[in-house]
């Protein structure tokens, strides 16, 4: 029987979450050299390659998709093992799918109001998801769609309703729809609304799918890359600024965003609500219910409570999410 390393098996689950060596090496804290090394090492183990190259950088293989839950699951017993024996647990992880979503002003301001929380804010991206970091053990909890996304949920996820953020429509000055009070989703379909964020295989882009199908809206998933081409933000406006620029200077095209959602401000961008019914994302709390760090229960507790259930009622929301958000409105 082969005895894997786990240090190479750290290495492999960061390369495929990091899409690229350099990124998985800062990660880790360690050399890209030595990353190489150790997926070399893994590689010689299992007899069989793991990552192939692509444009964008790397990704796995067959061999390597089918490792990769096992390599998560090693992580997080291996993690649970270190942890079980320290009297300090150390700080409260959560995970949240960067800076601008409502889910990190949310966090901001339980930890305003309660500062003896031990806690560490883990950002996430579309690519290595919130979700991502609760299940390979790099946070204790996360705030995320419970349903939808290429990979399900294990039995051991626990979800509480956290917040259901009510979409407007973002559109420029000169479109159709700006000076309307309040649209409907039926009024939104004759026109592109534009949703980059939702190609990603993800609970996201299935939360969309399902909207596109409940209103009979054609929402264009066009990366971002292929509409606007590369964008390198170190010298110049970041992408979503550069799909704001493109929203206000356009006519025609809309695109959601969360009342929550922090969008750079523009002095042709207009935010029209939407009613009857109102689409809402349903954001979650998920944790690991095998787990015992004690600050856990008290943070699920006060999300429990603080969850908007008194707009459930007016809200659309999919199927699948409609028995955990639903159930605690009435």
């Amino acid at each position: 029987m082969t005895d894997l390393d786990l240090g190479a098996v750290r290495a492999f689950v960061a390369a495929v979450d990091q899409r690229q060596f350099s990124l998985a090496a800062d990660l880790l804290g360690i050399s890209q050299q030595a990353i190489s090394k150790r997926i070399t090492k893994l590689e010689t183990q299992l007899g069989t390659m793991l990552f192939e190259r692509v444009r964008t950088g790397i990704r796995p293989t067959i061999a390597g998709a089918r490792l990769l839950p096992h390599a998560r699951s090693l992580l997080a017993a291996a993690d649970e093992a270190v942890m079980s024996i320290r009297d300090n647990p150390g700080p409260l992880r959560v995970a949240v799918l960067g800076e601008r979503q409502v889910a990190m002003q949310s966090l901001r301001f339980y930890l305003d109001r309660h500062p003896s929380a031990d806690t560490e804010i883990v950002l996430s991206n579309a690519f290595t998801t919130s979700r991502d970091a609760l299940l390979s053990g790099r946070a204790d909890a996360a705030f995320a769609r419970a349903y939808g996304g290429p990979r399900p949920l294990p039995d051991v996820i626990a979800s509480a309703p956290a917040y259901l953020e009510p979409l407007h429509l973002l559109v420029g000055r000169d479109h159709p729809l700006v000076c309307r009070s309040a649209v409907t989703l039926s009024d939104i379909g004759a026109f592109r609304v534009w949703v980059p964020g939702a190609s990603v295989p993800s609970e996201w882009s299935d939360y969309y799918q399902d909207l596109s199908e409940f209103s009979g809206i054609a929402i264009d998933t066009t990366r971002r890359a292929e509409a606007l081409g590369e964008v390198d933000s170190t010298g110049g406006p970041a992408a979503i600024d550069i799909l704001i620029d493109r929203i206000a200077a356009s006519d025609t095209l809309a695109t959601f965003s969360g009342d929550g959602f922090i969008a750079p401000w523009h002095p042709h961008i207009r935010r029209v609500p939407i009613v009857d019914p109102i689409p809402a994302y349903p954001h979650a709390l998920l944790w690991d219910n095998t787990n015992t760090h004690p600050g856990l229960p008290h943070l699920i507790s006060y999300f429990r409570d603080s969850y908007n259930s008194d707009v459930a009622a007016d809200c659309w929301i999919p199927n699948a999410d409609r028995a955990l958000f639903l159930s605690n409105s009435l």
